[in-house]
């Protein structure tokens, strides 16, 4: 009473390894996953075969399908003269029944022998002439499918196996192109191996459009031209850190940095404002590159790693987002928010109760912290001024100041007039401080062409007289007023 698992092949009977052929040779009767596999037409004479293609009619969900394949085979092992299990290439290399008759079946105390076979991999890689040690990553190209990112490092091939239709094939496309380019080339290859074999450089936008595309199609990707992957990244700055690096580089610390943080993170925002994708590309690296040296350092002190903190991060994304990765469910902002909420109350647990403001940094800018404040008070229904109110507010605060006599107390309503403005924002569910930094840009615009103005009229601003000045400001695009 015992479960042999056989590997077939790639899909030519003569790849069929002398093991797996007496192992065969010597059985009643064979039982494989799937009939429609070309070394099937070769297993040796006089053998019983029985396949199970008819469980992939009889469920929608392969989950399903490869659930019902194990439950028999697992009953056919418990017989006196137990079972010959058979799956195209090596049986632990994209067999899903495989694995899960090995767990269950250890389990249950019976006994499995693996009988090995060659698998796609060799085969393909023979076809495109390539070494599988440099940096081959393996994955199922259904898993990719089920994606909307790939986990694939871009600076090191991928090959994708299961390829089995132009269907999969679109889905996976559309993982691919969330890191790839649409223009990359990249390779399939069908019936690798056997006389049929056939390789199919496409780009991969186009990749779903090829009509060979079958049960025995294996996608290979090769590597981006430039490097790009994070783990790239990583060794890039850690390099630049470590023995040979460079002087500057290995000079910094959490401490020295933080101003640069704060000019990058600023930066950043500046290209979001003008909109400029070129730019917002290129300070987003900046920013990314002090997110990494902090993180090296604090690897090279032995406090965290890089991957803690995508882990932390990773698992926290998750842990406030039931509604998509559990079974809760959110349909309006309002909801999320408030789940978010509650999960951060029930993290921090009855020792670490804070203040509900806690979690605004005090070094954000005073307008945007001012309305991070508010925000947090209103969701405990404290609105404070709302609608015609809230204007209405603004309004007082602006004959404060007029009335005010004193330097101080100026000071005090010029604060308060702020306040009263950025709540009044908020209620308009506008953002204050973006408000604020697109103004400014707007000044800045129209001050650069008050400036070439005064330049072509008289050589620069200083030449001209106080009247000549307010003249030329008020022929300028009146965006702020004059």
């Amino acid at each position: 009473m015992a479960i042999t698992i056989v590997g077939l092949g790639p899909g030519d009977p003569a790849l069929l390894t002398r093991h797996a052929w007496d192992t065969l040779s010597d059985s009643d009767e064979v039982f494989l996953r799937t009939g429609q596999h070309p070394t099937a037409a070769g297993l040796p004479g006089g053998v019983v075969i029985h396949a199970f293609d008819s469980m992939y009619e009889q469920y929608v969900d392969f989950a399903d399908v490869y659930a019902a394949i194990t439950a028999q085979v697992l009953a056919l092992g418990r017989r006196p003269q137990g079972v010959i299990y058979a799956v195209p290439g090596h049986p632990l290399v994209g067999e899903a029944t495989v694995t899960a008759v090995l767990q269950q079946a250890t389990a249950e105390l019976q006994p499995v022998k693996i009988v090995a076979g060659l698998s796609f991999i060799g085969p393909v890689l023979t076809a495109l002439q390539l070494d599988g040690m440099d940096g081959l990553q393996v994955v199922d190209a259904l898993e990719v499918a089920s994606c909307l990112h790939p986990a694939l490092n871009p600076d090191a091939p991928a090959m994708l196996g299961q390829l089995y239709s132009r269907e999969v094939a679109g889905d996976v496309k559309l993982t691919l192109m969330n890191q790839y380019p649409a223009h990359h080339l990249v390779h399939l290859v069908h019936a690798a191996s056997t006389a049929e074999e056939q390789v199919d450089t496409v780009p991969l936008h186009a990749l779903d459009h090829c009509q060979s595309i079958g049960h025995l199609t294996t996608l290979y990707v090769p590597p981006l031209p430039q490097r790009s992957g994070f783990e790239s990244f990583q060794e890039t700055i850690a390099r630049l850190r470590g023995p040979g690096g460079c002087p500057w580089d290995q000079e910094q610390t959490h401490q020295s940095l933080g101003q640069g943080l704060l000019e990058e993170t600023a930066e950043v925002m500046d290209a979001m404002d003008a909109n400029d994708m070129g730019a917002l590309c290129e300070e987003l690296g900046d920013l990314l590159l002090h997110i990494v040296m902090q993180a090296q350092i604090a690897t090279e002190d032995g406090d965290f790693t890089g991957a803690d903190v995508i882990a932390g991060i990773e698992a926290k994304i998750r842990r406030r987002h039931p509604h998509v990765f559990d079974r809760a469910t959110a349909s309006t902002v309002e909801q999320v928010c408030a789940t978010w909420d509650a999960i951060k109350r029930r993290e921090r647990g009855p020792q670490g109760e804070r203040s509900a403001l806690d979690g605004v940094p005090a070094s954000l800018p005073a307008l945007a912290r001012a309305t991070a404040l508010l925000g947090k008070a209103a969701s405990y229904g404290l609105n404070f001024s709302g609608g015609d109110d809230a204007v209405a507010r603004v309004g007082e605060k602006v004959a404060g100041i007029l009335a005010a006599d004193t330097r101080e107390e100026k000071m005090k309503e010029m604060g308060d007039l702020l306040f009263a403005a950025g709540n009044w924002a908020r209620l308009l569910d506008l953002d204050a401080e973006s408000a604020l930094r697109s103004a400014t840009w707007r000044f800045r615009q129209r001050f650069l062409a008050f400036e070439a103005a005064a330049r072509d009229r008289a050589g620069g601003i200083s030449n001209l007289d106080a009247d000549e000045v307010q003249g030329l400001w008020q022929a300028s695009r009146p965006e702020l007023g004059a």
